[in-house]
């Protein structure tokens, strides 16, 4: 089974960074678009950040002027720079990967990001 590996959680200060991490499979066929999403609890998952094959980058309002989202394309890893962060951002934050050859989205198991004093 394919699986996306996510690293890079924890617990920080409001105001502080972070950056998130995720190993893509080099088996994945497809790749239409790289991202992330987070889910905060009592709440759906929502769009974070991501970026196309082309390099193009969106992002949700909510986190725009303060993450960026990147790639290492010679270590098939994905980033999340998460700058300024905010309580509200504390949510589990799931890499994915969207395969037109698969027509679905792959997901990683997710990790807990956490901004707290």
């Amino acid at each position: 089974q394919v699986q996306l590996v996510e690293s890079g959680g924890g617990l920080v200060q409001p105001g502080g960074s972070l950056r998130l991490s995720c190993v893509v499979p080099g088996s994945i066929r497809g790749i239409h678009t790289m991202g992330w999403h987070r889910q905060a609890p009592g709440n759906e998952r929502e769009f974070v950040a991501s970026m196309g094959t082309d390099s193009t980058t969106n992002y949700a309002d909510y986190v725009k002027g303060r993450f960026t989202i990147s790639r290492d394309s010679a270590k098939n890893t994905v980033y999340l720079q998460m700058n300024s962060l905010k309580p509200e951002d504390t949510a589990v934050y799931y890499c994915n990967v969207y395969s037109w050859f698969r027509g679905d989205y792959y997901w990683g198991q997710g990790t807990q990001v956490t901004v707290s004093t």
